[in-house]
């Protein structure tokens, strides 16, 4: 079973060339964005000078460290926006399109059972996608820290210690592979439910799938005046227990650098065991679950012939 997993996986990756594409795409406009902001600013000659030698001169690690933090964590959120994104679409047409172009027939055919498909659809969604964005994140980082501090060279600064020493790469790069990863496993009864939709619709998959969604949180606010699915199913990615509480003014605010290094760390701000032992969690877990295995069923005993 194992062996048709990998199969199947590197077969995903290799029919839907989006995920590992769309990370590189991103990566190039955020690369390209900050040389344009670097050309920029190299146009503001005398005041860059100063600023340079002043951060340099004055500054203290803890600034620099929460400066270019609030950099990575720009950059990243774009990668997070487009991790969703893709996520969505190559869960709705993971199983659809197989069907749409009659290649369903062809895998049928093959020692490969539908839970083993699905298991590598799921899989996929769920682990690879989160997995190539980080490294996407990570990569970006890298080729944006060599143009900052070369062009900090450059204008006279040192580069090694306002880019390179002002950073903690460790931290901000487990923190968002935990973020990454946690949030596939939270949002992950979408991605069950997005599965079954893929599985069993005509056309129209996107439509499909967020028309009930919508339909069910419209008639419960109109017919009984509440709105609890929309707070615990549309609203389900703002509750994800993997935060403590953070406040971004506080956390950018001068007085708070002033704690200690601890006070930067993206870290810091983050509870797995938090995570791991939220009750919403596991539900969403077996919500997943149920609705995956729905996937199966509907794939194995609907007739595309």
């Amino acid at each position: 079973m194992i062996t048709h997993q990998l199969a199947l996986v590197k077969r995903e990756i290799w029919e839907h060339r989006s995920i590992f594409v769309t990370p590189i795409a991103i990566a190039i406009i955020v690369t390209l964005g900050v040389l344009a902001m670097v050309v920029f600013v190299s146009g503001f000659a005398e005041e860059l000078h100063l600023a340079i030698f002043g951060v340099q001169n004055i500054a203290g690690d803890a600034e620099r460290k929460a400066a270019l933090t609030g950099f990575f964590l720009g950059t990243s959120w774009v990668f997070l926006i487009a991790l969703a994104i893709l996520t969505v679409f190559y869960s709705l047409d993971s199983l659809y399109s197989e069907r749409k172009d009659k290649s369903i027939l062809f895998w049928r055919s093959l020692p490969v059972t539908d839970a083993e498909t699905v298991i590598s659809k799921l899989i996929i969604a769920i682990i690879v996608i989160p997995v190539v964005t980080v490294i996407g994140i990570i990569g970006t980082h890298i080729i944006n820290l060599i143009i900052t501090s070369i062009w900090v060279s450059m204008k006279g600064g040192d580069g090694w210690m306002l880019i390179w020493g002002s950073v903690s790469l460790v931290d901000n790069w487990l923190a968002a592979f935990i973020i990454v990863i946690t949030s596939g496993i939270w949002m992950s009864p979408f991605i069950g439910w997005f599965l079954l939709v893929s599985a069993y619709t005509k056309r129209a998959p996107l439509l499909m799938a967020f028309m009930p969604l919508i339909l069910i949180g419209l008639l419960e606010g109109i017919i009984l005046r509440t709105h609890v699915f929309a707070e615990n199913v549309l609203a389900r990615g703002d509750g994800i227990p993997i935060f403590r509480t953070v406040d971004i003014e506080k956390f950018f605010n001068e007085e708070q650098w002033r704690l200690g290094d601890g006070a930067t760390r993206l870290l810091v701000h983050l509870d797995i065991v938090q995570f791991l032992t939220s009750p919403a969690m596991w539900a969403g877990v077996l919500v997943c679950g149920l609705l995956s295995t729905g996937a199966i069923y509907v794939r194995r005993y609907r007739d595309e012939s």
